[in-house]
């Protein structure tokens, strides 16, 4: 652990690019971006990874990481859940929220670059993927959160997922507008799960033990837009004791001594959404202490231990520490990214 903290500029350059190059440095040739050295990568986080890159000007490697994911796209408009040396590795189902993110990560490049061929050249990969997400949803809006290879379509759903998915369909909106192409089935599905996620709690967790226990299932639905103003401030604090552990981050999870740099990340944006910069940079000056010296970040840490747990510096890890930076300085129009849609 680094033990030294930031005084005054809580994301100065040099750290944030040294950052984006322990990204770079991962990255394999084909583009794709793996967990860390010699490990797997998947569809959500190997965006993270790459909209972290954009933000600090390193726009070629993302680029090259996109055109990865076109490359592998099926035919359905999927992506299977693990990649390894640039061939699918776990096959066993395509995760809904994962093929959304794809929408994600192309508005942020565009808002990064304002070069509107990204949006030309990345659309049909984009339009494929929503489509597929659309076919996915259920009776009360929600988005089946998995297709499994042997047995088809899950029907169930994650809060988590579905408020991703319900920001990334906002994202694809926005590309379709700006292309001018048709975005109305787009727009209806985005607002039926925006219904379900908001009014039918019974549409969620049918067939397995809650999330609710998971941070993430508590910021998600302020970090994409699901809630908005007072009410969305009132969530985060309604449960901020339960999760929050000052000086250190935030909870995984409810009931274990573990604390992670993304999900406190996360947090950190889901603030600035809702309005409450300042107290999303006080939560951001905690993580550094988990930062290794070429620029990396420790994904968790069992603070009763004192121990880091895993040990392992991931890529989308560093990924959300770039997007939160970008978030509180502002340094790029890819801060709007959960301001806008």
């Amino acid at each position: 652990m680094n033990q030294a903290p930031l005084k005054n500029d809580l994301t100065p350059s040099k750290m944030l690019d040294e950052t984006a190059a322990y990204i770079a440095s991962v990255q394999s040739l084909d583009g794709s971006i793996a967990w860390f050295i010699d490990g797997s990568a998947d569809p959500w986080d190997h965006i993270e990874a790459a909209m972290g890159l954009a933000t600090r000007g390193q726009i070629d490697a993302a680029k090259n990481a996109y055109n990865f994911l076109a490359e592998q796209q099926l035919a359905n408009g999927g992506w299977f859940v693990s990649y390894e040396q640039g061939k699918p590795k776990d096959t066993s189902r395509i995760e809904s929220n994962f093929v959304a993110y794809i929408a994600t990560g192309i508005w942020h490049l565009y808002l990064v670059t304002d070069d509107k061929t990204v949006l030309a050249t990345y659309w049909p990969m984009v339009s494929r993927a929503m489509q597929l997400v659309v076919s996915l949803q259920g009776t009360y809006g929600e988005i089946y959160w998995a297709i499994d290879s042997e047995t088809g379509v899950q029907e169930d759903a994650l809060v988590t997922g579905c408020s991703s998915i319900f920001h990334s369909l906002g994202c694809a909106i926005a590309i379709a507008d700006t292309l001018q192409a048709p975005s109305a089935m787009l727009k209806q599905t985005r607002q039926k799960l925006k219904t379900a996620l908001t009014a039918h709690p019974e549409a969620f967790d049918r067939t397995w033990d809650s999330k609710a226990r998971y941070s993430m299932d508590w910021f998600y639905p302020v970090l994409t837009g699901v809630l908005t103003g007072p009410a969305a401030l009132a969530h985060i604090d309604q449960r901020w004791d339960e999760f929050v552990v000052d000086q250190l981050g935030c909870r995984c999870v409810n009931d274990q001594p573990w604390v992670t740099v993304a999900e406190t990340c996360e947090l950190v944006m889901a603030l600035a959404v809702a309005g409450d910069t300042a107290r999303g940079a006080t939560v951001f000056s905690w993580i550094h202490q988990f930062r290794d010296d070429v620029g990396a970040y420790w994904t968790g840490y069992v603070f009763p231990d004192q121990a880091i747990w895993p040990e392992e510096r991931t890529t989308w890890t560093a990924g959300a520490v770039l997007l939160a930076a970008d978030v509180l300085s502002k340094r790029t129009a890819g801060h709007r990214l959960f301001l806008q849609p």
